[in-house]
């Protein structure tokens, strides 16, 4: 079977890693591609071409038919898939949808300083594309 979605994941993020594990152990189907940005052999070009810098900048993934999504999109997606897409529900609600985007800009912008990581800059190694 093909999966659904591809989904690129910040494997160093704590919590990043906790939801991922949260999705791939619901996803019995198996519809989901769990790719960690942070393994040695991500390599952009077999992942529309997200560089690491762009893919820690915010969540990606890509769908069945090739089309990209990103940040929350990504997540509603994932939960849709695994039977649990009401989690997501609020983001269907026309006036709340920009507000919980805007929450989740913030959160991708911020979430290196707050999960007590290293800055981009220093996570990079010299094939980052900054």
């Amino acid at each position: 079977m093909k999966t659904k979605l591809t989904f690129l994941y910040d494997g160093g993020c704590p919590l990043c890693l906790r939801e991922t594990n949260f999705l791939k152990n619901r996803d019995i189907a198996n519809q989901i591609l769990f790719i960690d940005i942070n393994n040695k052999d991500y390599n952009p070009l077999f992942f529309k071409n997200i560089s690491y810098s762009k893919a820690m900048s915010n969540l990606h993934g890509i769908l069945e038919n090739g089309e990209l999504i990103k940040g929350l999109d990504v997540l509603a997606y994932s939960y849709e898939l695994i039977g649990l897409g009401w989690v997501y529900y609020p983001l269907k609600i026309k006036f709340l949808s920009p507000v919980l985007k805007l929450v989740y800009k913030y959160w991708a912008k911020n979430r290196l300083k707050i999960t007590g990581r290293s800055n981009i800059e220093k996570l990079c190694n010299y094939e980052c594309d900054l």
